[in-house]
């Protein structure tokens, strides 16, 4: 079983190296793939130095599956390469999420439509695994008619040089200009682009991804995404129409039974899911969950998740883990 990762000096591709590691794939070689100038140079896995390859170099090796996470436009040329050599990609870039031949996939939700056919799968975007994770079981019950989501991400989903930048802020220093505005201190309801509909790449990004990973198109949701000061984990403040009423301790129950979900919700005791319980960690945790009481069948709760893990890295593994297991790879 060669394993290929591809931008494995990255932020995401480094924590890759370690959920490989940490739940035993079963790797027999692994090929740290990343850029020219990082040729040469070494990652650690499993306790033994393994050195980083170009990619033309990667795919004369025959990898059996490649994670990627190198950016869209790395995705889009090198994926289709790989592929054609029979190895399976799981991409963590936006290139290929909204291709109508493209699985778009949390296994927890939609595992169940990967097929042996599937040669590149889209990883969703890091606030659209954790939100759906919870989602799920409730969309299923009481049938979703409406999200209305606010994100509160940390600096890491922008990378390495994004945390760096509001550590240098931080002790009085500029950075590198990664944000238009001060990070440290501040919010920003700015990620990625501004698209002509007044909304950015990334609330629309949990707008579509939803629903193709629900498979439900009419599922409405409407995104406000913010970055925050936190160096890691996201959160996110959701509120749900359903087309049916519920029980709030149903809603729980059905919610603790989630593989990958644990509820966190005890007010009285100050108990609420925080981006520093989450981190490190590979569930996914909801709490202040109630009733909206300002329009029927509607619930409001919180979801935290680590976005390097569960909301990148961990769920591109699981992918792969299910492949194995389907005995396509």
């Amino acid at each position: 079983m060669k394993v290929a990762v591809v931008g494995a000096t990255g932020l995401v591709g480094s924590k890759m190296l370690q959920v490989l590691e940490e739940r035993n794939f079963p790797v027999t070689e692994l090929i740290p793939v990343a850029s020219e100038k990082s040729v040469g140079t070494k990652v650690v896995f499993k306790g033994k130095e393994c050195t980083v390859v170009s990619a033309e170099t990667a795919i004369a090796m025959n990898p059996a599956i490649a994670l990627f996470s190198a950016g869209g436009s790395i995705s889009l040329a090198l994926a289709p390469k790989f592929a054609e050599v029979g190895c399976r990609v799981i991409d963590n870039s936006s290139a290929w999420r909204m291709h109508n031949d493209i699985k778009l996939v949390v296994p927890e939700v939609n595992g169940h439509v990967l097929t042996e056919n599937d040669f590149i799968i889209a990883n969703p975007n890091c606030s659209t695994i954790q939100m759906v994770m919870v989602l799920q079981p409730l969309h299923k019950n009481y049938g979703i008619k409406r999200v209305v989501v606010s994100t509160y991400q940390s600096v890491s989903g922008t990378g390495q040089k994004a945390v760096q930048e509001m550590m240098d802020e931080r002790t009085g220093g500029k950075g590198f200009g990664v944000y238009p505005h001060p990070i440290d201190m501040n919010v920003i309801p700015h990620i990625d682009v501004f698209q002509d509909n007044g909304y950015t790449k990334e609330e629309m990004k949990m707008v579509l991804e939803t629903c193709k990973i629900m498979g439900d198109d009419t599922i409405k949701v409407t995104a406000t995404t913010v970055r925050v000061p936190v160096t890691g984990g996201h959160s996110e403040s959701v509120n749900i129409e359903f087309h049916n009423d519920f029980i709030e301790s149903d809603v729980k129950e059905l919610l603790s039974n989630m593989s990958g979900v644990i509820v966190v919700d005890n007010p009285s005791m100050n108990a609420y899911p925080m981006p520093l319980d989450a981190a490190g960690k590979d569930e996914v945790f909801v709490g202040r969950i109630r009733r909206d009481y300002s329009q029927p069948n509607t619930l409001n709760c919180w979801i935290v998740a680590d976005n390097l893990r569960k909301g990148a890295a961990t769920n591109a593994v699981q992918i792969a883990k299910y492949l194995h297991a389907q005995g396509f790879i």
